[in-house]
């Protein structure tokens, strides 16, 4: 019974709340609530979600006061703001304004003071149209610059009115992301060739290849401290042009890599390239040649071996040893692979040598390798033909093994310059110096502490093939991949005392969460080689060039 009345008395109150809300609904009720709403309020609530002007935050190097790309700003609810490559931050967020707003501050190989809680950031009074300039301390030696491609490069300053110093601020050739750069110099300009490149009109992008032209900065080009303006091949509809036809092998994937250039049999200076196809696995490796009318690659030859050695890739330079001059690759990771700088020598795959300590036709085989040793039992590095290279692990397996000895000469050992720990290198970038009179490399660490592939080095050697003993850590990626490193021997500034090298940052081989923007572009970076951090000592002799 008590059961009954209780429903019953659910029911009378659900039936009047029924006919309340009909009542409320109704479209002269809707009116009259409204109209007796406080003009007031209405007044308050649209002031509070009006279009104000941006506030411009500005992050900084605290040593050299430029502008730092890529710090992230998050506020206390988690919204996150990422720096443009002129360290600046266009926060615009309705109902923050004339507000106290605190930014925790993070850049991989940057910091900020910890307060007493361990919170590194800073508390900022946000103003409509008003800015404020933030520090951060440097702990890289080498200094971050800007981004060179994808979408939004100088967005945010551009929304708080500061002039950009290149011709394409926010999108050039529809770019989103691309990588793996290798650049030259020819028909004098800075030729500049991607990988796999993305647009904004599709997930799928351009995977053959994507090029551009720049100035040379002694030639009217931009100072390299400023940035570079990139002059795309673009189809019709504005869209980046891919730059290598269909190849006999029928893969649906191209990539170049050692870019050179060498006259042919009329005297015509040509800029080739190794090349290799994918399906996604390799499918074939060889040369093509740019053609300069059509502005795309062409097939000269296809190797016959896509699983043998002699092939050019990685980053190429160029150098003479004894009168004769030599194009150096670093495909297997380290500069142990070379050809003669003529265009019948680079289509010959039988031309190019390996340095290696190998027994002349004989490969590595472990516990079974045969070294060469002279008379006297010396080991024997050297260039060589149909020997295939020796890399860096299987070097450091053999001294293991005892079959290459504490008094022979290691080439690719290379160790950290503080601890002395080894240092893996994925890739690698090599030019020579003449500040430093030495070959420098800037190399890419497998397995470095703070990432798989995010780790950069410093090291050189008095010939570019080496010994590389030493090496220095110069930028750091957390859990984030800086791949496919290069050299721009071009931009060096005062006699080669400073350097200026880029790479591909992205969250490929790691769990990171992609950074906007950002991620799947290029990013510059420079170094001052008379900088104290670096520890290197003064130069004595020097072979090779």
């Amino acid at each position: 019974m008590k059961m009954k009345m209780k429903m019953k008395q659910w029911k009378r109150a659900g039936i009047w709340t029924c006919i309340l809300l009909m009542a409320m609904t109704a479209p002269g009720a809707v009116m009259a609530a409204q109209a007796a709403g406080s003009s007031a309020e209405q007044d308050v609530s649209t002031e509070k979600i009006k279009v104000q002007k941006p506030f411009m935050i500005k992050v900084v190097d605290a040593e050299t006061g430029r502008g730092i790309p890529h710090v992230q700003l998050k506020t206390t609810n988690s919204v996150l703001y990422y720096t443009d490559s002129a360290g600046i931050v266009a926060f615009d967020e309705p109902g923050l304004m004339d507000q106290t707003v605190f930014f925790h501050m993070s850049s991989d190989g940057y910091d900020i003071p910890a307060d007493m809680f361990g919170n590194r950031g800073q508390a900022v009074q946000i103003t409509p149209g008003g800015m404020i300039t933030l520090e951060m301390n440097r702990i890289n030696i080498a200094e971050r610059l800007y981004r060179l491609t994808g979408q939004g490069i100088y967005r945010d300053s551009l929304l708080v009115g500061q002039k950009p110093p290149i011709k394409e601020p926010l999108i050039n050739g529809l770019v989103m992301g691309q990588d793996s750069v290798q650049t030259i110099e020819y028909n004098n300009k800075l030729y500049w060739f991607w990988g796999d490149t993305d647009r904004p009109a599709y997930p799928l992008g351009n995977f053959r290849v994507t090029g551009a032209t720049s100035k040379l900065p002694s030639k009217g080009g931009l100072d390299p401290d400023v940035g570079v303006n990139l002059d795309y091949f673009t189809k019709d509809d504005g869209f980046v042009k891919s730059l290598v036809p269909p190849l006999p092998d029928g893969a649906g994937i191209a990539w170049v890599f050692g870019l050179m250039t060498a006259k042919d049999s009329a005297g015509q200076e040509r800029l080739l390239a190794g090349y290799s196809t994918h399906n996604p696995e390799p499918t074939a490796f060889g040369i093509l040649a740019f053609n300069d009318n059509t502005k795309e690659f062409e097939q000269v030859v296809q190797f016959p071996s896509k699983d043998d050695w002699r092939h050019p890739g990685g980053q190429a330079t160029y150098y003479e040893e004894n009168g004769a001059g030599y194009w150096l690759f670093t495909e297997h990771r380290m500069p142990n692979l070379r050809v003669a700088a003529s265009y019948d020598a680079i289509i010959d795959y039988t031309q190019y040598e390996s340095f290696t300590s190998l027994t002349p036709g004989t490969t590595y085989n472990g516990a079974q390798t045969s070294l060469e040793r002279d008379a006297d039992g010396k080991l024997v590095w050297g260039w060589k033909k149909n020997t295939p290279p020796l890399t860096q692990n299987q070097e450091k397996e053999l001294i293991q093994l005892g079959l290459i000895q504490a008094d022979d000469p290691h080439y690719y050992q290379l160790k950290d310059a503080d601890t002395g720990e080894a240092v893996e290198i994925a890739s690698s970038s090599i030019e020579w110096n003449d500040y430093r009179q030495r070959y420098v490399m800037i190399g890419q660490q497998l397995q470095g502490k703070t990432s798989v592939l995010g780790e950069i080095w410093y090291a050189e050697a008095p010939s570019p093939q080496g010994p590389w003993t030493n090496a220095k850590h110069i930028v750091t990626h957390n859990d984030y991949t800086f791949y496919n490193v290069a050299q721009h021997k071009h931009f060096n500034k005062d006699g080669g005392r400073v350097i200026y090298f880029e790479g591909t940052y992205t969250n490929t081989f790691t769990n990171h969460v992609p950074t906007p923007r950002y991620n799947y572009n290029q990013v510059m970076y420079k170094l001052d080689l008379a900088n104290p951090k670096l520890g290197l000592e003064p130069v004595q002799g020097t072979t090779g060039q």
